[in-house]
Parts: C-alpha cells; structure tokens; sequence
C-alpha cells in the first residue's frame, strides 16, 4: 500500500503499546526503525528527558543511517494529578512529552530527507480531562500546539501533524457493553487504529495535510452522555 523500503524512521517510546505498533507496521512496509524508550528495546535504550541522552540518540541515528524521513513523537509523558503530582514530577512531564519532541526536531532538521514528515502523538486529553491528569494533559495540549508551529516553521521542508487518541486499548481486550456503546463506532480504539493514521500521514496519499490534529476516539468526543443514557449512569 505504501512505498516506505529503506525510509528511516524515529519512533520515540516505541517498546510499546501504541508505538510498538507503529514500528510494526512500518516495519512491514521495509522501513529502518530507530526506537529510543526508556524499556528495553533492539535499538536504544534512554530517558527523553535528558538532553545528553537525546543528542546520543541523535547521533546513532545519523551515524547508522545519515538522514531522517519520519519523527514520529509518541513516548508518554507521566500521569499524575494536581493532588500528587510534585513541581519536578510536572517538569518531567513536560519534558518527556513537549521538550523531547522539539530538541529531536531540531536536531535532525539539517538531516530531514525530502519528503519528511513529524507525527507527534497527542490525545483527546488535549480538550477534555478527568480529575488528576493534570501532568499528563498539559503535555498532551502542548504538543498538540507544537505541532501546528513547527509546521509554520518548517514549511516547504517538513510536513507536521498530530494524532489525538482516544480510548486505545493496547492489550487488544475488546471491550463490550455501555464502554462500546459510548463510541459512536461501537468499540474501543487499539494500537493499530493509530499506527494506520501514521502512516497514512507519512505517505505521499497526505502530501496536502500539515498543521493538523486528528482526533480518533471512535466519535467519542463529539456525542453528548447524559445520565441513563448508553449504558452509563450517575451513581453518587
């Protein structure tokens, strides 16, 4: 479907989840993907937030491959709430989620192949909360808005979008009942529904889309709940 045969590929948080997939499904498609997570993975193991640790990684990459086609930013920042969360708790969060993102994009503009593309990995946590996601919803928001500044800043080089997702469920459960019923498609997302964006995104097939953020929460933002409706109800 997609012609991605040697195209170099950086998938931050990649040991897992979400990003597990991604790099699968690049993988599939020929594509050398280089994995920095803070798990234990084939390529690089490293804290994001640390600056010295993402030049190292930047550095292995250009010295095994020499340029970059996609940056695709989805390690997770920390989930902590306002009650728990500590001053550098919070700082690490943003680190981990923001920071990361923009320190890797400068490094490798000089090294962007044409055709680029940055996918940075949001959620719809960017517009809407539960109680004590303080840290994590932040950052969330601030690479949802990262990504439509780089896209004016890199213009005619690099092409940026977001991705904003919904309830994935990353161990594949297939939830039923009132949690399918309050998605308008009728299920709960997985890794795969996002990593198909991704790649999509990364293909000449999206060479009109860049500043975006795409939501895919299987319409679950966009239906109003109320008490006794879809299976869900008030209990106080």
């Amino acid at each position: 479907m997609y012609d991605f045969e040697n195209k170099v590929v950086v998938v931050t948080g990649g040991a897992r989840g979400i990003g597990k997939c991604i790099c699968e499904e690049f993988e599939k498609q020929g594509a050398k993907v280089c994995v920095i997570d803070v798990s234990d993975n084939s390529y690089f193991v490293g804290d994001l937030a640390c600056q010295k640790t993402l030049e190292r990684f930047c550095q292995k990459v250009i010295s095994d491959y020499g340029h970059i086609d996609y940056l695709i930013n989805n390690a997770p920042p920390l989930f902590k709430g306002i009650e728990q969360c500590t001053y550098e708790e919070f700082q690490y969060s943003l680190s981990v989620g923001v920071t990361a993102a923009f320190y890797l994009t400068k490094f490798f503009v000089p090294y962007f192949a044409k055709g680029a593309c940055i996918i940075n990995i949001s959620s719809s946590r960017d517009r809407m909360s539960q109680p004590q996601t303080e840290s994590y919803s932040a950052a969330k928001g601030g690479i949802a808005a990262l990504t439509h500044s780089m896209a004016v800043s890199l213009a005619g080089k690099v092409r940026v979008n977001s991705i904003s997702p919904g309830w994935i469920d990353a161990a594949y459960k297939g939830y039923e009942g009132a949690d399918a019923a309050q998605q308008l498609v009728g299920r709960v997302g997985n890794p795969t529904d996002i990593a198909n964006m991704v790649l999509f995104l990364c293909s000449d097939k999206a060479g009109f889309i860049t500043g975006e953020n795409i939501c895919i929460d299987g319409g679950m933002t966009r239906q109003m709940i109320y008490h006794d409706e879809f299976g869900w109800s008030l209990e106080e």
